[in-house]
């Protein structure tokens, strides 16, 4: 396995391959097909997904024309995309993104306001024990 870290492939033998993923093939047979470890293939789909063809190419650092064109299009080559799935383009995949985000929100809300719901009444309790045993609370010393 040495040997197949150190290959390097063109960018069109990527963009075949990755034309062949996108058209069904099974991945794992792609793979040993071509000689290419499964997760290569993963990773230049990843890439083309961020900056379209231009990402997918060989190691080494970028050309002035392939840095220019994924600053234009404001991918960064060769870092993984984030988790979250791409968004369309329409106006209801944006607006489905939107009611996501707002059902988190609330989401999160809800569970900060049964901790401080929690919270107050544990101070509520708590006064009231000592109010009906007649405890004083300590203050704090004025020599500190």
């Amino acid at each position: 396995m040495a040997e197949d870290s150190t290959r390097r492939f063109s960018r069109e033998f990527k963009l075949a391959a990755l034309a062949r993923m996108a058209a069904g093939e099974n991945v794992s047979a792609l793979a040993r097909e071509l000689g290419v470890l499964r997760k290569c293939l993963y990773q230049w789909r990843e890439r083309y997904r961020v900056g379209g063809a231009i990402a997918v190419r060989s190691r080494g650092r970028p050309t002035k024309a392939e840095s220019l064109a994924l600053r234009a299009s404001g991918a960064v080559p060769a870092v993984p995309a984030a988790k979250a799935p791409a968004a369309p383009p329409d106006a209801l995949g944006q607006a489905e993104r939107r009611i996501a985000e707002l059902e988190q929100k609330v989401g999160r809300q809800a569970l900060e306001l049964d901790f401080f719901q929690r919270a107050l009444q544990q101070v509520e309790d708590a006064r009231l024990r000592r109010d009906v045993l007649g405890v004083t609370t300590p203050t704090r010393s004025s020599k500190r």
